[in-house]
C-alpha cells in the first residue's frame, strides 16, 4: 500500500510539473520540434548565443495570427541585429505551416506543435484543434490544427532563463514590444 501511495504521489508531481505555467526567472524547457520545412528545430542550438523569442499563436492563416507573423517578418532585420531569433509555434500541421509561410512570405521558422506538447511545457492554455479552409493562389486548402494554443510570448535569454512573458499579447504590437525589451535588457 505504501508503495502505491508513493507511486501516485510521484505521478501527480510529474504530471503537475509537465503542464505547470512558467514564469519570468524559470528555466526554459528544452525542446525540439518539427519546423515548417520538415527539419527539426532544437532550442539548444541557440542557447548561449542568442535571445530566443518563442511566440505561441492559435492558428495559421487567421486574422490576428497573420498580422502577428507579418509584423515579425517586417521587423526581422532589427530582431536579428538585436542578436535574437524568433520562432512561431502553433498546433497546425507542417503542411499548413508551409502554406502560411509561403502565402505571407514569412522569413523565420514556424514550428508544428500538433499535440500541444511544447505549449504544455510552457504552461500555455490549449483548446481543441480544428480545420479551416483557405484559398491560396486560386486553390482551396484545408488547414488542420491538432491543438489551439493561446497567444502567449516568451523570451529566453542566452543562459536558458525566461526573462519575458506576455499572456495578453496584442498581435500587432508583439514584435515591437519584444524588440524594445531585448534592446533594453541586453
Amino acid at each position: 500500500m505504501k508503495l502505491v501511495v508513493i507511486a501516485a504521489l510521484l505521478l501527480s508531481i510529474s504530471i503537475g510539473s509537465f503542464s505547470q505555467e512558467l514564469n519570468v526567472g524559470d528555466k526554459a524547457p528544452s525542446f525540439s520540434i518539427v519546423a515548417d520545412d520538415g527539419s527539426t528545430w532544437n532550442v539548444n542550438d541557440y542557447l548561449g548565443d542568442k535571445f530566443i523569442v518563442v511566440y505561441f499563436y492559435p492558428a495559421a492563416m487567421t486574422g490576428g495570427c497573420t498580422k502577428q507573423a507579418c509584423a515579425y517578418r517586417d521587423m526581422k532585420t532589427q530582431i536579428d541585429a538585436a542578436n535574437a531569433v524568433v520562432v512561431g509555434i502553433s498546433g497546425d500541421n507542417v503542411e499548413g505551416l508551409k502554406l502560411f509561410k509561403k502565402a505571407n512570405d514569412l522569413n523565420f521558422p514556424l514550428l508544428s506543435d500538433e499535440n500541444g506538447e511544447i505549449a504544455k511545457k510552457f504552461g500555455v492554455p490549449l483548446r481543441d484543434g480544428g480545420t479551416i479552409t483557405r484559398e491560396i493562389d486560386g486553390h482551396s486548402f484545408d488547414l488542420v490544427r491538432g491543438a489551439t494554443a493561446s497567444r502567449w510570448t516568451f523570451i529566453i535569454d542566452k543562459k536558458g532563463t525566461i526573462v519575458y512573458k506576455n499572456t495578453e499579447v496584442d498581435a500587432t504590437k508583439d514584435s515591437a514590444e519584444i524588440l524594445d525589451f531585448i534592446k533594453n535588457n541586453s
